[in-house]
């Protein structure tokens, strides 16, 4: 039952030829291991079977507008009776067909396909010898369902618009590629977010953290999780260490004590631990340096150090792109039950690493970095397709994909200026009146 379940999910997608491009990115197999090993795979003849119900999903996170009940349509789902009839699926089966599947086998498929694109992920590694990641938070508004506000709650005790979700996530800097997630209700910290984060982590690989993760929990777990996994972030001058070598002007090896606090929470963690500071002279602020688990002079030279971390930014530009163009800042998820948010969420992730995954092939023909690859451009061009080709033969199929990649090599962004920066200053507002200077 269910490989003939599985046969018709795929004559159904090679049908409406609008599936290429993922179908040659998501091996069905994958999708068969998540559903079993989740116990979701359809057993009786259900009117939307589990599998298009993943399809669904994914296409979910990348057509965000049209409703759930248009981006089945467009999709071509229904299901072929005894009397080889096709019959459409009404609203209220999508529901219930995606409350029976749940948030597991969604989880189960985005660390599928990143174990399988885990090489086109990463990227090139940096002047260090190591692959640069990042580490970084946002928030997801959910619609304003008593359960979703049971589940998720409000930042916000006094005015609460709608419940929100927390994401924390792992990217490479060199391909903006989700490489791990972890979301939870508002009311969970980032910090015990990315301690979830820490087995996602592949070895040989430096990670960039914000301030707010300044943490010896974190960090030690972190660097002793694998081989070769490092860590860097900046801190500000409340810090306190004991200087154990100077290397040279502002880069010392030092030792900070470990908080009685962290200590009781984890009684593994030792009274002090070390690592490499290097303080900043330019530009001036309130971050005074960094500290890194980097603490060869010789093998992490000074000067390589310096420019590394303001790689960081690239998750903030990876959020932009989810968020600002993927989802039209439409941040509020569609979902009013609990198990179907985090499913759409664990869609919408896998269907922006497609669309990345798509740029850095293109960057790899048009041989330049994929963060030069316009988000904008490709996922329009993508979404234009895929629309145009549900309604073409499949045999122009191949040919009018490597058109598709020829039009988005003509919106290549130019490359970004670095070394610029600038202290942070406050904007200056006029006064509504007069103003006395004494003589």
């Amino acid at each position: 039952m269910f490989e003939q379940e599985l046969e018709l999910v795929h004559e159904s997608v090679e049908e409406s030829g609008s599936y290429g491009s993922v179908m040659e990115a998501i091996d069905s197999e994958w999708i068969e291991q998540s559903l079993l090993s989740a116990n979701k795979a359809s057993i009786r003849n259900r009117r939307l079977p589990a599998q298009q119900a993943v399809w669904l999903v994914l296409w979910m996170g990348l057509i965000r507008n049209q409703s759930i009940k248009e981006v089945c349509s467009s999709m071509d789902i229904a299901l072929q009776s005894g009397d080889s009839t096709w019959s459409r699926v009404a609203p209220s089966v999508l529901t219930d067909c995606r409350r029976r599947l749940g948030e597991a086998p969604m989880s189960y498929l985005f660390k599928s396909t990143i174990s399988a694109w885990l090489e086109q992920a990463l990227g090139d590694q940096n002047t260090l010898g190591l692959t640069t990641l990042a580490i970084d938070g946002t928030v997801f508004r959910c619609q304003d369902s008593e359960e979703n506000a049971n589940e998720f709650g409000f930042i916000s005790k006094t005015h609460k618009p709608y419940p929100q979700l927390r994401l924390v996530s792992l990217i490479s800097t060199e391909t903006r590629m989700v490489l791990g997630a972890a979301f939870d209700g508002c009311h969970v910290g980032e910090i015990t977010l990315a301690q979830r984060l820490v087995q996602d982590t592949p070895d040989n690989s430096l990670t960039l953290f914000d301030r707010c993760y300044f943490s010896a929990d974190l960090l030690v777990n972190w660097q002793s999780s694998g081989v070769q996994r490092h860590w860097l972030t900046p801190v500000k001058s409340k810090m306190r260490y004991e200087v154990v070598e100077e290397f040279a002007n502002n880069d010392l090896l030092i030792d900070m004590p470990v908080s009685p606090q962290a200590r009781k929470k984890n009684p593994e963690l030792p009274e002090t631990w070390r690592a490499r500071f290097i303080a900043y002279q330019e530009p001036k602020g309130e971050i005074k340096g960094f500290v890194t688990s980097l603490v060869d002079p010789v093998k992490y030279p000074l000067d390589k150090l310096l420019n590394i971390y303001w790689q960081r930014w690239e998750i903030e530009e990876g959020y932009g792109e989810l968020k600002q163009t993927q989802l039209q800042s439409k941040v509020t998820l569609r979902s009013k039950f609990v198990e179907g948010v985090k499913q759409e969420l664990w869609g919408v992730l896998i269907a922006y690493n497609l669309v990345r995954l798509e740029m850095t092939a293109i960057a790899k023909e048009a041989k330049v970095a994929p963060t030069r690859i316009s988000f904008t451009a490709a996922i329009s061009l993508i979404d234009t397709q895929l629309r145009w080709l549900a309604l073409s033969p499949d045999g122009k199929l191949p040919a009018k994909l490597k058109q598709m990649r020829a039009d988005i090599k003509h919106f290549i962004l130019p490359d970004k200026r670095k070394h610029r920066t600038y202290p942070r200053s406050v904007l200056y507002i006029p006064s509504r009146y007069p103003l006395k200077y004494k003589q």
